[in-house]
């Protein structure tokens, strides 16, 4: 694929108004050849001079990213141990405050949080069927997916994007729930999930009497076949997929919805191709992905590197390689994980345990953690992807868990400084993985926001019961019924009036009632 920069012109166009935008939205049917063009806008980009953020911003924030890089390689590094009191040990006491902290000028309604009362999920036989497919996107490489709602023909189309290490089977709640009322989509990234290879990208010549374990492991040869000899799992290579996925399979504008890694892509995607988006959710989104250089923004720096990802795997690395898979697929590693990334303990993740084990049994899956690790990063960064989707208009809803230890609430708070006009929703308790742990709450948010795009703006975002507290920090208490039993979660809505310093006095009530609380 050929790479061309964007114009100045394109790059520092004004902002599009919101509702214009969603007005002027159509879907273009395109050629395959057209298809790959339309990811040409990503190379070279720099973030737009009308931003906001300024240079000494971009450096403590780049290094922000740099110190939480390293910290997450540590969290890694140390699976097989029990989680330490500083990864889990405060991700259970959270008490209400008042909803007006910070805003003295707001007429105080209520002493207590407003409790509202949202839909459970259905039954087994109340859900939407879903359907497991594959989609050949190129010879030899499939891609799956899962869908569900496709009676809904007139209703707007909504894609999940997935987490790392995980697959579209990690959003089966939101496949079974919202397929009620839109089409939906979940996606298996290529290298994880469903998407691995169905034959060795670089086999081992047996003629040389290679060991067992050789023969396992895919990827381990000297050669690659020729359908495998450019292929890298790189956060650029997962952009096209999705790119491409939405116009040959999906066929019109989504709203996309990405977790984690999935919540990178997601923006990353809309930011090269905002005419097939409506809009994106970041479900604690990470802010970074990729460790060495990218070969189009810093090509000489890329030739100091011996290898980027691609198959085979040097000799060196084979060893590394399996020394670090035989840790990290072990189940009590895997086990530990989900005990981290989830905030209630009570959440019944066997059914997402077996799914990673089933995952980790793939001949091909530990070559392909290799090409993933040692892919380099994407030629926008999230911070650039978000500049970039500022300035083509694309509407950004933020739903944060509170209690995620990888991606700590402090960069939805990043994120949401840059944007400060775009909603925020802060979930507690929940951890890394909203959208599983408290399905109820992220689908109630995804319908609201959802209904008041399409109705540009004549419904409320939701719990805002009116359209003048999207300036605001709101608290409620959303209740739910689940599995016989009421449960509760607090939702913090943050609007365009929201600093850090109402932040910092927040977080002392908090604390300060949880302390209170502690002696009663």
């Amino acid at each position: 694929m050929e790479l061309v920069p964007l114009s100045r012109s394109s790059i520092f166009a004004p902002p599009i108004n919101r509702l214009q935008r969603r007005n002027n939205l159509k879907w273009k049917q395109s050629k395959p050849s057209v298809s790959r063009k339309a990811g040409i806008a990503c190379a070279g980009a720099k973030p737009p001079r009308n931003s906001g953020v300024s240079s000494q911003e971009s450096k403590r924030i780049e290094n922000l990213y740099q110190k939480e890089g390293r910290r997450l390689l540590r969290l890694l590094e140390g699976l097989r141990s029990r989680a330490s009191p500083e990864v889990c040990g405060e991700h259970h006491k959270y008490f209400a405050i008042n909803g007006d902290v910070g805003l003295a000028s707001i007429p105080k309604k209520v002493d207590e949080v407003a409790k509202v009362i949202i839909p459970g999920l259905s039954d087994d036989s109340g859900g939407s069927p879903i359907s497991s497919c594959y989609w050949e996107w190129k010879p030899k490489i499939s891609v799956h997916y899962e869908k569900s709602g496709s009676q809904n023909v007139d209703a707007p189309a909504v894609l999940f994007l997935p987490g790392f290490g995980v697959g579209s089977f990690h959003y089966e709640k939101q496949l079974e729930d919202l397929g009620r009322d839109y089409k939906v989509w979940a996606l298996d990234f290529l290298g994880q999930g469903k998407s691995l290879p169905s034959e060795d990208p670089a086999p081992v010549d047996n003629r040389e009497g290679d060991s067992e374990d050789n023969d396992v492991l895919w990827g381990f040869g000297e050669e690659p076949k020729p359908w495998a000899r450019e292929l890298v799992y790189s956060i650029d290579l997962w952009r096209e997929q999705v790119q491409h996925f939405v116009e040959q399979v999906i066929g019109e504008p989504v709203y996309v919805v990405g977790n984690s890694l999935g919540g990178f892509v997601a923006l990353y995607f809309a930011a090269c191709n905002p005419q097939l988006v409506r809009g994106v959710t970041l479900l604690n989104a990470t802010p970074f992905w990729g460790f060495l250089p990218n070969p189009v923004r810093s090509p000489r720096l890329s030739k100091f590197l011996s290898w980027s990802g691609t198959f085979p795997l040097p000799s060196n690395v084979r060893r590394l390689t399996q020394l670090v898979w035989e840790k990290i697929s072990d189940p009590s590693s895997i086990q530990e994980v989900l005990k981290q990334v989830y905030a209630d303990h009570s959440i019944n993740v066997d059914k997402v345990f077996s799914h990673i084990i089933e995952i980790t049994q793939h001949p091909a899956a530990a070559a392909s953690f290799a090409s993933i690790m040692f892919a380099p990063r994407g030629q926008l960064s999230f911070q650039e992807a978000l500049s970039r989707c500022q300035v083509e208009g694309v509407p950004i809803c933020l739903m944060y868990g509170r209690e995620d230890p990888w991606v700590r609430p402090i960069w939805g708070f990043q994120v949401k400084r840059q944007l400060p006009e775009v909603p925020y929703y802060e979930i507690s308790p929940a951890g890394h993985c909203p959208h599983d742990e408290v399905p109820e709450v992220i689908n109630f948010l995804l319908r609201g926001w959802i209904k008041n795009l399409e109705s540009q703006g004549s419904v409320s975002l939701p719990l805002l019961e009116e359209p003048d507290y999207v300036q605001y920090e709101i608290l409620k208490e959303l209740e739910y019924v689940k599995e016989g039993s009421h449960k509760s979660i607090k939702v913090r809505f943050l609007g365009s009036n929201f600093s850090f310093w109402n932040l910092i006095i927040s977080s002392l009530k908090l604390r300060l009632a949880s302390l209170l609380a502690s002696f009663r």
